[in-house]
């Protein structure tokens, strides 16, 4: 039986503490019933139709979402607001932690007491009502709070991963010149198959600065760094907005293009020579010549790139071997133009 502190609540008991003018209402029309540790009274989502009081042993009531959960202890009450709509969604679980006997009010049972004994029963319900919207605006609170940090994380997280995508482009980007890197070339390829427009081919350009070591020796590498970014403008300037421009290493550029044919390729080799050639670099007068030599080949679709690479590679050759400032193109597999 539940032990008697006197008539009234002391000030400093629960608000789920029944007083024991209420305890023994309750006593009367509620039935009894003893549950094991770990038996679950009832689970977060169910409708319940009743009220329990706890007489001995001790129930946790585990709302989730990251909200702490609650203890009740004897004299304690729990689920009590089925009671006031007829029935409500439980918010949590209710799990016995120790043996435990429970008084259990059925929605009838309130109702016949409310007819009994109305100014019993209206105290008890403006208590709890008292406690049901201290207990929401708790609620509300701490879903503000989360609510804060949940925005402050995400927050967090744009701002890494801006500073994620800066340090992927700042990784595929050349440091020199502001093209793609090699890196960012093999990450191009990998997704090329995503990026291929109807009707065109690939065609690859390797470009390589002609007598490149003599420029650095005679005029210095700030020099010869001023050179590498110009002819990256031309590479650039030659590429269209799906087109690759690249710097592969040292001197050497490469453009990779979904072009129409063969004859747009020379074009664009056509293109960089010339530009290449209308260099002028202040404080050398004329005695700075920069030329470059291009290899250039029209790509099979459904072949490594280390096959694109060799056949324009092998054009580029070419051009070298007859002095350089000028291309080839090769039509496929390394062939002559």
């Amino acid at each position: 039986m539940f032990s008697d502190s006197g008539a009234k609540m002391t000030s400093g008991a629960s608000p789920r503490q029944l007083s024991s003018e209420e305890l023994a209402l309750f006593a009367q029309a509620a039935r009894f019933r003893e549950v094991a540790p770990g038996e679950v009274l009832f689970r977060r989502g169910e409708l319940g139709r009743s009220m329990f009081i706890v007489e001995s042993g001790q129930v946790r009531l585990e709302f989730g979402d990251g909200l702490p959960d609650k203890l009740i202890g004897p004299r304690e009450f729990f689920g009590e607001l089925v009671l006031f709509v007829g029935s409500h969604t439980r918010v949590a679980n209710a799990v016995a932690l120790t043996p435990t006997g429970l008084r259990i009010v059925e929605h009838d049972a309130f109702e016949r007491m409310l007819e009994a004994e109305p100014r019993v029963v209206a105290r008890f319900m403006r208590r709890s009502f008292a406690y049901l919207v201290a207990s929401e605006q708790q609620l509300i609170q701490g879903l503000r709070r989360r609510n804060e940090d949940l925005m402050v994380t995400l927050d967090s997280l744009r701002q890494t991963r801006t500073r994620l995508t800066t340090a992927e482009r700042l990784v595929q980007t050349d440091e020199l010149t502001g093209l793609c890197n090699r890196r960012g070339l093999y990450t191009y390829l990998e997704r090329l198959h995503e990026q291929r427009l109807p009707d065109t081919v690939l065609g690859l350009l390797l470009v390589d600065l002609d007598r490149f070591k003599q420029i650095n020796d005679r005029c210095g590498h700030v020099v010869g760094d001023q050179v590498l970014r110009a002819i990256a403008e031309e590479v650039q300037g030659a590429a269209s907005s799906i087109d690759v421009p690249c710097r592969l290493g040292g001197d050497e550029f490469a453009l990779l293009m979904q072009v129409t044919g063969e004859e747009e390729l020379r074009a664009r080799a056509t293109q960089i020579i010339a530009g290449v050639n209308a260099l002028r670099f202040p404080g050398f007068g004329s005695g700075l010549e920069v030329t470059v030599s291009i290899g250039g080949s029209v790509c099979e679709d459904g072949v490594d790139w280390a096959v694109w690479y060799s056949d324009a590679d092998s054009a580029l050759y070419r051009t070298k071997g007859r002095g350089g400032d000028g291309y080839e193109v090769g039509n496929g597999r390394g062939a002559a133009p």
